[in-house]
């Protein structure tokens, strides 16, 4: 087969700004044409691997995830159609240039309608290759940049990205820096509701991963079989209840982008070695196989557990810790960062008005103050959903004290004893929680949804205050 190598221009955009070098995968039973594209596109700044049929490139794939895939359309065993079929059954987003001897109409149609990017002829220029593949992976690279900034907007328009305090201030700057490296490890701490999750987003979304994905797993979710196999995926039969193709793991489907891990703290302890692999080696095995399986992920962990104090008690690895701890941030809960109060609750007010259709414009200054002096055990969460209801329940343009289920002893003055007010603070969450578990007739997960804390922390809480049915 005659492959036409002119002396071209190098495309110079291949090789992207972040380091991210796009992934293309050559499939092709001729290895001149193999050789030919495999050392043409390196030279463009492009990571290429080559497989010779359909069955080893539909394993590779798995596990390189490739951003294009450059078919033959004519191979022994499956063919380039069929293939084609199989990868975008597997992931949309993977591009596919088919490559044939054999061109006719129908096979060109037929392409197309599976998914194919584009349809090429073969013999062919390299030079007309380069500028196909370019367009292809400027197609690509558009489609992630809107997504990428549609949820960049999103996180601007949050609530949660206030910062008013000194505290959050310095939080963000930190977080801009820590941006900036696309592969060490972050852990941030923080209770239940400070908005782990937002700065996780906020380091992907600033980082150089951006244009690839951001995938949230939730490790107290989920039992520990159920979540080694939704991370690591598993290979047919390998245990009760497995699907018979197998399943490619939420590492594979996040390859070159951002994995957070929220409740890192909850994760068992062989999990815990797992994933220790994953950061060492970049690589490990699904459940029931033998292959390796490399993986570029950067990782983001959270807990609102302390982490050190689990290292000591021996429920998490010492080394697992330094290993998530290389870029760790720590987010203050609401009662430290008092300023950021009130432009929350604005915020949440106008975001509620056009949710609900309603004019809320004016914040008492007793309101003001009892909002400031309550403790918010669940935090920005939790004052997300206070000022939800108070909103949803308001008959008029003012903010009304009585739909704020914060309890009356809540306005407490600020010149009273530091043990007052903490008996009071503690008074007013007993009967928060209270009031709320009315409401929800004692249905415990949407209770703790309402109060921003996980049902644990309800139960717990329920147990401290000896709150009864």
């Amino acid at each position: 087969m005659r492959v036409e190598m002119n002396d071209a221009k190098s495309m110079g955009n291949t090789d992207s700004q972040d380091g991210v070098k796009p992934v293309i995968l050559v499939v092709d039973d001729e290895e001149t044409i193999r050789f030919c594209l495999q050392e043409a596109l390196a030279v463009e700044g492009y990571k290429v691997h080559t497989e010779d049929n359909g069955e080893n490139s539909l394993k590779l794939i798995k596990k390189i995830i490739p951003d294009l895939v450059m078919l033959d359309l004519k191979m022994p065993g499956m063919n380039g159609l069929d293939l084609l079929k199989e990868i975008k059954s597997y992931d949309q987003n993977i591009l596919v240039i088919l490559l044939t001897g054999h061109a006719s109409v129908d096979s060109a149609v037929n392409a197309m309608k599976a998914g194919a990017f584009d349809y090429l002829e073969k013999p062919f220029k390299m030079e007309h290759i380069k500028v196909v593949i370019e367009r292809a992976l400027s197609t690509q690279s558009l489609m992630r940049e809107v997504s990428r900034l549609r949820e960049k907007a999103n996180i601007a328009c949050s609530g949660d990205i206030v910062a008013v305090s000194k505290e959050m201030k310095k939080v963000f700057e930190h977080v801009k820096i820590i941006a900036q490296s696309p592969s060490s490890t972050v852990l941030i701490q923080g209770e239940s509701g400070t908005g782990k999750e937002l700065i996780a987003n906020y380091v992907h979304m600033m980082s150089a991963r951006n244009k690839y994905r951001f995938m949230e797993v939730n490790c107290a979710a989920l039992t520990e079989n159920l979540l080694e196999a939704e991370l690591f995926g598993y290979e047919k039969g390998s245990f009760t209840g497995a699907s018979t193709t197998g399943k490619a793991g939420l590492f594979e489907a996040t390859q070159r982008g951002t994995m957070f891990l929220d409740e890192i703290g909850e994760m068992s302890l062989p999990l815990q070695a797992k994933l220790l692999r994953v950061l060492q080696e970049r690589k490990f095995k699904r459940v029931g196989g033998i292959d390796d399986i490399n993986v570029d992920v950067r990782i983001v962990a959270s807990t609102n557990r302390d982490l050190e104090e689990e290292v000591k008690k021996g429920t998490f690895r010492k080394d697992l810790f330094y290993r998530l701890r290389v870029l760790p941030v720590y987010l203050c809960a609401l009662r430290e960062r008092k300023d950021d109060i009130i432009p929350l609750v604005k915020h949440y007010i106008h975001t509620f008005n056009k949710e609900f259709h309603k004019n809320i414009n004016n914040i008492p200054p007793e309101v003001e103050g009892a909002l400031r002096n309550y403790d918010w055990p669940g935090n920005v969460r939790e004052l997300k959903n206070v000022v939800e209801r108070a909103v949803l329940l308001s008959n008029n343009s003012m903010l009304s004290a009585e739909h704020l289920l914060l309890g009356s002893e809540t306005a407490t003055t600020e010149s009273g004893s530091g043990e007052d007010t903490d008996q009071s603070i503690a008074t007013v969450e007993k009967l928060h929680i209270t009031e709320v578990l009315k409401e929800t007739s004692w249905r415990m997960t949407k209770a703790s949804k309402i109060l921003g804390i996980n049902r644990t922390t309800l139960y717990n809480k329920i147990k401290h205050y000896d709150i009864k049915q």
